[in-house]
């Protein structure tokens, strides 16, 4: 009989503990992966320690890592030496949201659009699942292990941030396992966590969004402002996508001697991750799913420069969108 996916995994695992790594800036699906991975190892008797680089400053996930007790720790505060091995988990090898830790990656599993897998022993990446909690989950189900209410509560909770609760890049498999989890899940806590989404601060980011909305074609553009967080930024460019007169979204902030971009559609040929990546070509990089991405221009030396750069790349997503239309027709 053919071994399990999580069986081949283990399999590779050749120093204990071992680090998990989600991308920066973790978001509930990243932080759900990482812990509901971290509990299969522990069925295996292997030690695992949960680690990212960036900063999580949106309330609901931290709310999230205090109810759900999930052990996570800044990259700096973890000893990392040359031979400890790490798991990626929510993100890929190469990738801008990746920063490269001490140690060596072996494994990966993710729900993006694959990258070069040539540097790892193991790796389960499908990109036709709407979150990366959804294989994790699997791999209880599948490999027939115990799912506590917890576990399940923060797997399903990262599966509906990630698909917008099953309405965005949702595979049978997420549905399968969203009515596996839902079963186990705690509904007080799912609830409390939905109803904390925002303080006040973030509301100066949405009326400065607000304020700086421009629409060309049903295609909206704003600069939400210098040092937006990660998490604010993506918030915004699913909020902007709500308005009945705009399809696709493009918003930016000034952030670290850089240019952060989150890009949002809701048209089928109009492929985000195709579209921040060709457009950020010869300026950075970028990436993502279909219907939701993210790119970042570095080495930006002031805020004037910025602009006058996202200003060059608003006109040029333009030109790029029409003529997508326009061959479709």
């Amino acid at each position: 009989m053919s071994s399990t996916k999580l069986q081949q995994l283990i399999a590779q695992i050749r120093t204990n503990p071992v680090y998990i790594q989600p991308h920066n800036y973790p978001d509930p699906d990243a932080l759900a992966s990482a812990k509901g991975l971290q509990v299969l190892l522990k069925h295996f008797q292997i030690e695992s320690v949960i680690c990212y680089n960036g900063c999580i400053d949106k309330c609901n996930t931290l709310q999230m890592i205090e109810l759900l007790n999930i052990d996570v720790h800044s990259e700096c505060n973890v000893n990392l030496k040359p031979g400890d091995e790490i798991i990626l988990v929510d993100c890929q090898k190469g990738n801008t949201n990746v920063n490269d830790f001490v140690g060596t990656v072996i494994a990966c599993i993710d729900h993006h659009k694959l990258q070069t897998t040539n540097n790892y022993r193991f790796f389960d990446i499908r990109s036709d699942v709407g979150s990366c909690s959804t294989i994790i989950a699997n791999y209880f189900l599948e490999n027939k292990i115990p799912i506590n209410q917890e576990v399940a509560t923060t797997l399903l909770y990262g599966l509906k941030m990630d698909t917008a609760n099953l309405t965005r890049g949702v595979s049978n498999l997420d549905a399968n396992i969203f009515c596996e989890l839902h079963k186990v899940s705690s509904p007080s806590i799912l609830r409390k966590l939905h109803s904390n989404s925002l303080t006040l601060s973030d509301l100066t980011s949405y009326v400065r969004a607000i304020e700086n909305l421009h629409i060309v074609d049903s295609i909206g553009f704003a600069n939400v402002g210098n040092n937006c967080s990660e998490a604010i930024i993506g918030t915004l460019s699913d909020f902007f996508l709500t308005l009945n007169e705009v399809h696709f979204v493009l918003v930016y902030s000034y952030r670290a001697g850089g240019l952060k971009f989150s890009v949002r559609s809701e048209i089928d040929c109009l492929d985000s991750a195709r579209i921040i990546k060709e457009l950020l070509d010869g300026f950075g990089n970028g990436g993502g799913h279909a219907i939701m991405a993210a790119g970042f221009v570095p080495n930006i030396s002031s805020e004037a420069e910025a602009f006058l750069l996202a200003s060059k790349l608003e006109k040029k997503c333009v030109a790029m969108i029409h003529s997508i239309l326009n061959d479709q027709k």
